[in-house]
């Protein structure tokens, strides 16, 4: 008999001395999945074991022949490995309206990580009114005030998938400041620091930031330093949508870099890229620059997803000095003859103290409109730019500034960007996971109303099957680790990201051979294929690749979670 009752996190393999038996490996069990091929989430070889689940945990993993299950899986020829994390999911509003998370569960996401610069708390009553007021196709109630409020409203309601999330570096500027373009007082920036020590007790995974959008582009390094500071000294980490991703991407990681030296944190890139084409070959010189930081001891991360597109607002395509002040002021000012013609010279023209997706992507042709909240606008779902501006006989900047009064919000659109050969260099470096950047929607209802990225469908799906097995690009085996034990362990999450005896049980069983994204930027509502079984916290909740109905998922907390202080006050510089 083979026994494996636990696993050497140190190790690449699964083992234990002979003779040896986990106490949890004993007696019946939940389920067993039966001759599956194990992916631990080590990155080592794969072991053809059986994994034995009792309640919400890996009870064993070995030669379970004898053992009995309520439910018993016959896995042979399929793949079995730790729940996926979605790194960076705004999953937030599709699971208010629809628990399931169909998209990413039919991927293998068990853990939805929020928070890239906004997040759902902490709010006060303006932020509330303002939330409801600005939602479109997906309508909610905001009953909740505080980060951990609302992660308990989503547990309770019921959720498929786990949640997690950073606490908003904009949201605690919006909840102080607002949305004016200023530096905080020293009083403001006191209370800002609360808002992230009060909300990593309440166990937040660090600051998240984004920092191309007003307001959150209004905030200077050292703002930015003191939260991240902040968070920190409850284990959490800073994680950012960069100052820029184009024309100064490369003074966009020093500033990173300065901010996790000086915040004593770990850092992550969120959807590391180097956008537009004129700065493509900027890439190796931000790996060179990481990987060095990295090489000092510092723990600097990135994550990306597979696709050549990113998915914004219309908002990216103007100057941030337009947007301050919110949405209202944004709208009066576009209808402004002279606002209007110089946002449409700066949307013309390359910048550097701003970042113009609009100019990045080269033409209005490569930005797509796919999210309108205005029912009379939602017959331009689906065409780009210069099509609507074809349709109205006007130039393309006249026609993005329209469309944003007319509707009533920034307007989705995603914008064309990024170069192929530089997708794949990204997914080969070690040191990067993966999030969707997108909700998790179903392809039926009221999501068909509107158009997400596809990789709100295929993000996982894509690397695991194009990536992995079609260009073999990274093995199999490191691909695993770099959705689940990679982004855990940077995180600080204990109990996931690795299949071992007494690890949360969420697990997910795949065809290799066949799994794959189907969905596209003309059709994005198509499911990904290949994903047979998956289990959150214990609870199946994909069967033989249909959603079940169950809603287990729960709050996965930081490593601050009700703690204390290890450093100093919230107060200090």
């Amino acid at each position: 008999m083979i026994c494996l009752g636990l696993l050497v996190l140190a190790a690449p393999a699964i083992g234990c001395r002979a003779g040896e038996k986990s106490s949890m490996s004993q007696g019946p069990f939940d389920v067993i999945l039966r001759g599956g091929t194990v992916y631990d989430g080590s990155g080592g070889p794969a072991v053809p074991v059986d994994v034995g689940l009792r309640g919400d945990r890996v009870a064993a993993l070995g030669d379970l022949s004898g053992a009995e299950a309520e439910l018993d899986l016959d896995v042979r020829g399929l793949a079995v490995a730790p729940g996926f994390i979605n790194m960076l999911s705004w999953a937030v509003e599709s699971l208010l309206v629809d628990g399931r998370a169909m998209s990413d569960l039919l991927q293998g996401v068990t853990l939805e990580v929020f928070g890239e610069g906004m997040s759902w708390g902490p709010l006060n009553d303006a932020m509330k009114e303002e939330m409801v007021r600005r939602q479109g196709d997906l309508e909610y109630e905001v009953t909740w005030t505080t980060l951990g409020e609302f992660l308990e409203h989503l547990e309770k309601r019921g959720v498929a998938p786990n949640v997690a999330s950073f606490v908003g570096a904009t949201t605690v500027r919006i909840h102080e400041i607002g949305y004016q373009d200023r530096p905080p007082t020293a009083a403001e920036l006191t209370a800002m620091r609360e808002l992230v020590a009060r909300a990593m007790e309440e166990g937040a995974l660090g600051v998240g930031s984004s920092l191309i959008y007003a307001p959150g582009f209004y905030a200077e390094t050292a703002e930015l330093t003191a939260l991240a500071a902040e968070s920190a000294l409850y284990g959490g980490m800073y994680i950012t949508h960069m100052r820029s991703e184009g024309n100064r991407l490369l003074e966009a990681v020093d500033e990173v870099i300065r901010i996790a030296r000086q915040a004593d944190t770990p850092a992550e890139i969120y959807h590391l890229k180097a956008a537009g084409a004129h700065n493509w070959d900027k890439l190796d010189e931000v790996i060179e620059k990481i990987e060095a930081a990295r090489a000092q001891g510092l723990r600097l991360t990135a994550d990306m997803y597979t696709y050549t597109a990113g998915a914004t607002g219309l908002d990216a395509a103007m100057p941030p000095w337009v947007q301050e002040g919110g949405y209202e002021r944004w709208a009066e000012r576009l209808r402004d003859p002279a606002i209007r013609e110089k946002v449409a010279s700066e949307m013309r023209r390359s910048a550097d103290d701003w970042e113009n997706l609009y100019q990045a992507t080269g033409s209005a042709e490569k930005v797509l409109l796919v999210g309108f909240k205005n029912e009379a606008l939602k017959p331009l779902t689906g065409l780009t730019l210069a099509e609507v501006a074809a349709r109205r006989g006007t130039t393309p900047e006249e026609t993005a500034m329209d469309l944003v009064i007319e509707d009533g919000s920034r307007v989705g659109a995603i914008y064309f960007l990024m170069s192929e050969e530089n997708v794949r260099r990204q997914i080969a470096l070690p040191w990067v996971s993966f999030g969707s950047d997108g909700e998790a929607p179903a392809p039926e209802g009221i999501f068909l109303r509107s158009n997400p990225h596809p990789r709100a469908y295929g993000n996982f799906a894509r690397l695991l099957g194009r990536y992995v097995r079609d260009e073999q690009i990274l093995s199999l085996a490191e691909a695993i680790r770099r959705l689940t034990s990679l982004p855990a362990g940077h995180l600080g999450i204990t109990d996931r990201g690795l299949l071992r005896p007494g690890a949360a049980a969420d697990v997910v069983v795949f065809d290799p051979g066949l799994v794959a994204d189907k969905a596209t930027f003309a059709a994005p509502h198509q499911l990904a294929t290949g994903m047979v079984h998956v289990f959150v916290n214990g609870e199946q909740v994909v069967s033989h690749g249909e959603m079940t109905g169950a809603l287990p998922g729960r709050v996965v907390r930081g490593p601050g979670w009700k703690g204390v202080r290890e450093k100093a006050p919230a107060s200090a510089p």
